[in-house]
């Protein structure tokens, strides 16, 4: 059977740098079955660019087997450009001096070889039915009275002032 995957990400925060979240849904087809997951999850003290990032990488991690077709769909022009114009790896080669995310990047890197995936770039906010569900789930967590703690993103601020 052929099957296919497609990880619909968004990620969202107030502030940027602020409380922040991340909305996935991923549907597995295979024949005429479908399979679908909802995820989501906030975070107390982040940016945007981090919350879309991390939104591909959880999505990735979902996905058990390697060497899996899977396409990304994203509004994040930061993650689209850094993969189809191929500057991850011009980073990579210089140990991502003076970037950011660099701790998110190597994680997705990691599952990124592992997998046969597209990126498909989506407009926000353009009445794409799973991207908007997606960014509600994103801006939802990002409202939970409990919220995660983005350890490295916060002691890195710590250091920068």
């Amino acid at each position: 059977m052929n099957k296919k995957i497609h990880i619909y990400t968004d990620g969202s925060s107030k502030g940027n740098p602020g409380p922040g979240g991340y909305g996935i849904f991923i549907e597995k087809i295979v024949g005429n079955s479908y399979n679908r997951e909802i995820i989501s999850e906030g975070y107390r003290y982040t940016t945007n660019n981090r919350m879309e990032l991390l939104a591909v990488i959880v999505g990735l991690e979902k996905i058990e087997k390697k060497k899996q077709n899977i396409v990304i769909f994203t509004d994040s022009k930061y993650i689209v450009n850094t993969i189809q114009k191929k500057w991850i790896y011009k980073w990579e080669k210089n140990n991502f001096l003076k970037k950011k995310n660099v701790d998110l990047w190597k994680r997705f890197l990691n599952l990124f070889h592992k997998q046969f995936i597209i990126f498909q770039w989506i407009k926000s906010h353009n009445n794409h039915y799973i991207n908007d569900f997606c960014d509600k789930l994103s801006v939802q967590a990002s409202k939970k009275k409990i919220l995660q703690i983005d350890y490295v993103y916060e002691n890195i601020s710590k250091l920068n002032y």
